[in-house]
């Protein structure tokens, strides 16, 4: 009998057991609720108009951390960049980009492409080397690529995000981010590389204010001409100065973005952000054009950075004192003995007598 009560009286005292334990425990989350709602209620009765008019006007409070600006609550600065980014620059560049975009479709259909003048002969003559065109298309990829997916960031909110899944523009604005950020260093590795590459025959000269004054021989009365040129003529020349000195701004201010653990406070943030947008523009417009000239504005253009040979009326017509300097290398030839046993005459240079 004792035998069959156990197990009921056992249940029973541990209940008991339980409720006396629990009890205490309830009661003070009770009292510490009853604690929350009342600071809650305080808090709120703090934290009218006049609390919030001091946040704006830059009271600062007070925290542990040694972070800049971690005191500053609110900061009213940063809502001039919020307008200056999404009012201005962001409309203002579209506006740039599908002007650029326009202006080289006009070009196209108006002035028309460059032809060669002459018949192409056959011959060829190397003009890239290997290393020349591995470093212009990793370039050309990474800088494509990072204007897209910057791009989506600053625009995909307006032409993607209204219409297809949220977890699908969630994925995408994701990977655009990530890939941005890491990215953007490699792009400054390279833009190192071109610099040091070709700068050389990026120096400006007489001969290029002669190329400048006739458009290039691209448009207008002087179209057809074909100004002299160096291995590099004025506008490749233009062209190259312009990634260098806009890649590098955007490459640092990037870097700056990408990194924010070296005391950068929101002003530094804000401004490396307006920056970097700015010279991010003034590179896509400019390679609008690049891209133009490469693929449609003048014939033969692509050839070179493809096979790394261009055709002899082409190195003649394009780039008369360069050719003048390599015609009478055997690579000229583009034989394969000669190029087993001859450096690339791209990078032979004139001597002039002492």
């Amino acid at each position: 009998m004792l035998s069959v009560l156990r197990a009921p009286i056992f249940a029973w005292l541990s209940l008991l057991m339980a409720l006396w334990i629990i009890a205490p425990i309830n009661a003070a989350f009770a009292e510490e609720s009853k604690a929350d709602k009342q600071v809650a209620a305080e808090v709120t009765q703090l934290a009218g108009a006049d609390y919030w008019r001091e946040v704006k006007s830059g009271v600062e409070g007070t925290t542990t951390s040694q972070w800049p600006e971690h005191n500053v609550l609110i900061s009213v600065p940063g809502e001039t960049w919020f307008i200056l980014k999404e009012k201005w620059m962001s409309p203002a560049a579209a506006v740039a980009i599908f002007g650029s975009i326009s202006m080289v479709v006009l070009m196209y259909w108006i002035v028309g492409p460059l032809k060669l003048s002459g018949e192409r002969t056959g011959k060829k003559i190397m003009r890239w080397s290997r290393m020349d065109r591995a470093l212009h298309w990793s370039m050309a990829f990474t800088f494509l690529t990072l204007a897209f997916s910057g791009l989506m960031l600053v625009y995909g909110k307006h032409f993607m995000k209204p219409y297809v899944p949220t977890e699908l523009w969630g994925w995408t604005v994701y990977i655009a981010k990530q890939y941005h950020n890491y990215m953007g260093p490699l792009f400054f590795v390279l833009l190192i590389l071109v610099l040091l590459k070709w700068w050389r025959k990026s120096i400006f000269n007489k001969t290029d204010v002669q190329w400048f004054m006739k458009l290039g021989g691209m448009v207008g009365k002087h179209k057809g001409t074909h100004p002299s040129a160096d291995f590099s003529n004025g506008g490749e020349k233009a062209l190259f100065w312009l990634l260098i000195v806009f890649g590098a701004i955007a490459a640092a201010s990037g870097l700056i973005l990408d990194f924010p653990i070296f005391g950068q406070t929101r002003r530094d943030m804000e401004l490396s952000n307006l920056i970097h947008m700015f010279s991010a523009l003034i590179l896509i417009c400019g390679f609008v054009f690049h891209i133009y000239i490469g693929l449609f504005g003048m014939e033969g253009a692509l050839e070179g950075m493809v096979t790394g040979k261009v055709d002899e009326t082409w190195a003649k017509e394009h780039h008369d004192k360069w050719y003048n300097e390599v015609k009478d290398n055997p690579d000229a030839a583009g034989s394969p003995e000669a190029n087993k046993s001859q450096p690339d005459p791209s990078l032979t240079r004139h001597k002039e007598p002492s």
